[in-house]
């Protein structure tokens, strides 16, 4: 039995699993771990690095030179490749396009389950992902799993990339980017997007981020020690 309280966050691509997960990790006082974040840090150092992913060998060097961390600065979290910040550099489409391809990858997968195990061993966390509440973290005390309308998914994607300066990409170019994200994610051999079945729907297509948050707290607060 844990004595530490995690919450597990999954569901599709542009849900606002990251915003939700870090405004319950501040309310809480809790540790946000963005693992998603991490599987694009490593799809970035492949793209850089021109690593390919069907080269079993190659996957597993690349794997051996790459340290992810995240820090905190003014409320967000941050993550470190090697030493580099990259928390802007690997929300771009380039990363987009590939992280499905890469977060797939057997080797890959296995390194960074152990990575968010062994962060959320002791300490209480919010951690979203594709597989938090079916695979690094079956036990999580409380499971989300997000999902929303497709065109409003693309909608909120595509007006966090214009709000970031990428104005050169269509809204039809982000909806087509995830649909072949879901399904990849979802037929993916390796830990395939699935929810839980223990974990709680949030379907928050016409919820505002205040009342999903209002909505998690108070299934999250039923588990907290009195």
């Amino acid at each position: 039995m844990r004595k530490n309280l995690i919450v597990a966050i999954d569901g599709y691509s542009s849900c606002g699993k990251s915003t939700l997960a870090k405004a319950l990790a501040k309310q809480l006082g809790f540790i946000y771990i963005d693992s998603g974040a991490m599987y694009r840090a490593v799809t970035l150092y492949f793209i850089r690095n021109h690593i390919d992913i069907s080269n079993d060998k190659a996957v597993e060097d690349a794997l051996r030179h790459i340290e992810l961390n995240f820090h905190a600065r003014d409320y967000e979290s941050h993550i470190t490749l090697n030493g580099e910040e990259v928390s802007e550099e690997i929300r771009q489409m380039p990363v987009s396009e590939c992280v499905s391809e890469v977060s797939a990858n057997k080797q890959v997968r296995k390194e960074m389950v152990k990575q968010q195990q062994r962060m959320g061993n002791s300490k209480n966390i919010v951690m979203d992902g594709r597989d938090i509440g079916t695979t690094v973290f079956e036990d999580a005390q409380v499971k989300f799993f997000m999902t929303a309308d497709p065109k409003v998914r693309a909608e909120r994607r595509f007006n966090e990339l214009q709000s970031k300066g990428n104005t050169t990409i269509s809204l039809e170019e982000v909806f087509e980017n995830l649909a072949h994200r879901d399904y990849a994610d979802t037929t993916r051999k390796e830990s395939p997007l699935s929810r839980a079945e223990d974990a709680i729907i949030l379907d928050n297509t016409e919820l505002s981020q205040a009342e999903q948050l209002e909505f998690a707290l108070r299934l999250v607060h039923r588990h907290m020690p009195v």
